[in-house]
């Protein structure tokens, strides 16, 4: 029992990475249709953020954390604007720009830093454990966990319960009609990419410590995020969550009985078992005729 909740722990710490990173994916492409394969990118971009608070400025994780999301987020603005704002309505440029943008990326970043893995330093207060249910579960693992559902109430609120979640909405329906009433379609979309670049931003920085910061680690997360999104239903809030838990879970599970390489592998395999059965996702919303 001790190890299977344990196992339980574990499995939710890797979900709530995934969820961060597919929480940005399905609001991006849920809002604007935009397939972002640059999005792995961002989430290095919060990474090295986090380092190099670290390393040349002293700041501590935790305290990195909300400098990353608005660095991040303020990259994502900056892409939006000046490239994939021209790129609506057709997928393809939009797929090979993001693409190309996340290339430039990741060769920037090792022109910039180097190329060699670089080490975030897990702070003193949460590189412990704590005793509970008479178990000892990583306390680091429950940060992670409290911060990705602090997060993912921010963003339920955010686009369920204001007035800016309301145009989000108006504009995903119609974005014409959206446009006669007054709404500014370019500035929602522009702050909505940059929200969703934020999030992985964090994610980055969570994963920090936990995987060494190199300029290609985003992509071995952004197939599992993208796996995520597809499994639960796209646009849909409630399916990216259940998705997330669900794929976290039977990784963490089966990496702990073969071996990581094997437990990919057949999680791919069950996604691909679920997209021929239900292409729609799990738990896509039902939109009425």
């Amino acid at each position: 029992m001790a190890v299977f909740l344990q196992q339980i722990s574990a499995g939710l710490s890797v979900a709530s990475i995934l969820l961060l990173i597919a929480l940005g994916l399905a609001i991006i492409y849920g809002t604007m249709g935009v397939i972002n394969l640059a999005h792995g990118d961002f989430l290095m971009l919060g990474a090295y953020c986090t380092w190099y608070l670290e390393a040349h400025l002293g700041f501590g994780l935790l305290e990195s954390i909300p400098t990353a999301f608005l660095m991040v987020a303020a990259a994502g603005w900056l892409i939006e604007r000046t490239v994939v704002q021209h790129l609506y309505h057709r997928p393809l440029d939009t797929i090979l720009a993001t693409w190309g943008i996340g290339m430039m990326l990741e060769e920037g970043m090792r022109l910039a830093a180097g190329a060699e893995p670089r080490y975030v330093k897990l702070p003193s207060s949460v590189d412990s454990s704590v005793h509970l249910l008479g178990m000892e579960f990583s306390l680091y693992r429950l940060v992670i966990i409290a911060i990705t559902v602090a997060l993912l109430a921010i963003t339920w609120y955010l686009f369920g319960k204001t007035e800016f979640g309301m145009k989000v909405r108006a504009v995903t329906q119609n974005r014409s009609v959206s446009e006669c009433y007054g709404i500014n379609t370019k500035t929602v979309y522009s702050l909505t990419f940059a929200y969703g670049a934020g999030l992985a931003g964090v994610a980055g920085a969570l994963v920090a410590p936990i995987k060494s910061v190199s300029p290609d680690m985003g992509t071995h997360f952004v197939v599992d995020a993208f796996l995520v999104v597809v499994v639960g239903g796209v646009g849909s809030l409630l399916g990216t969550v259940l998705s997330a838990g669900i794929l976290g879970e039977l990784n963490a599970g089966i990496a702990f009985i073969l071996n990581d390489t094997l437990a990919k592998a057949i999680v791919f395999l069950a996604v691909i078992v679920v997209i021929r059965f239900r292409p729609q996702g799990l738990f896509a919303n039902r939109v009425r005729g």
